[in-house]
């Protein structure tokens, strides 16, 4: 369930409230953190954060979706496929990096927490997947992709999964220049698109 909003919180304190979430993410991990460490770290009551997120797993998810880099996935509307999943691939780059390991931890603490697991998926993972479903829906209609392409099905499964599997495999992070070549090598030609040798 999406948690009501209150506007008494500027958007400056709730980035205040994100990056402490953050900051003892880090320094503890999940199970560790607590709403009562947020509110001593930002120096509120916890009411005030049980009635902006009512959960901690809510409260996290919303600060890893309001502290991410780059854009919006479902903001991306290129003119064509391969320049949407271009962008998309420069965008998701730009969320790779340090808190990769933050969630990694994350994706196993929510193994054990379906309310953690369920409030990344709606914050994070299903506007991800939607928004590149939608890329897919428009090149269909544009005759770009034929509709029975089976590629399709696992579009979103590469670009998201790939930027979790790099580090485990490679002990790196899918930077954009990796994620480029990913694209170009594997996801276009399937599609039956034309690749490039990216930059």
């Amino acid at each position: 369930m999406t948690p009501q909003r209150r506007s008494k919180i500027t958007p400056e304190r709730e980035l205040e409230f994100y990056e402490a979430v953050l900051d003892l993410l880090r320094e503890g991990g999940y199970d560790t953190l607590s709403m009562e460490g947020v509110a001593a770290r930002t120096r509120c009551g916890k009411s005030t954060l049980y009635r902006q997120w009512r959960t901690k797993p809510q409260l996290v998810a919303a600060a890893l979706r309001g502290t991410r880099c780059g854009g919006k996935l479902e903001d991306v509307d290129t003119g064509s496929l391969a320049g949407d999943l271009r962008a998309a691939a420069r965008s998701i780059a730009a969320g790779s990096g340090d808190d990769t390991a933050l969630m990694h931890a994350l994706s196993h603490a929510a193994l054990q927490n379906p309310d953690l697991l369920r409030a990344l998926r709606e914050a994070l993972v299903e506007p991800e997947i939607a928004a590149i479903d939608s890329m897919i829906r428009r090149s269909v209609e544009r005759g770009e992709v034929a509709a029975d392409n089976p590629a399709t099905e696992f579009v979103a499964a590469q670009l998201i999964g790939v930027m979790r599997a790099r580090p485990i495999m490679e002990g790196r992070y899918a930077d954009e220049a990796y994620l480029a070549r990913f694209l170009e090598a594997a996801v276009l030609p399937a599609l039956g698109l034309r690749a490039t040798s990216p930059s």
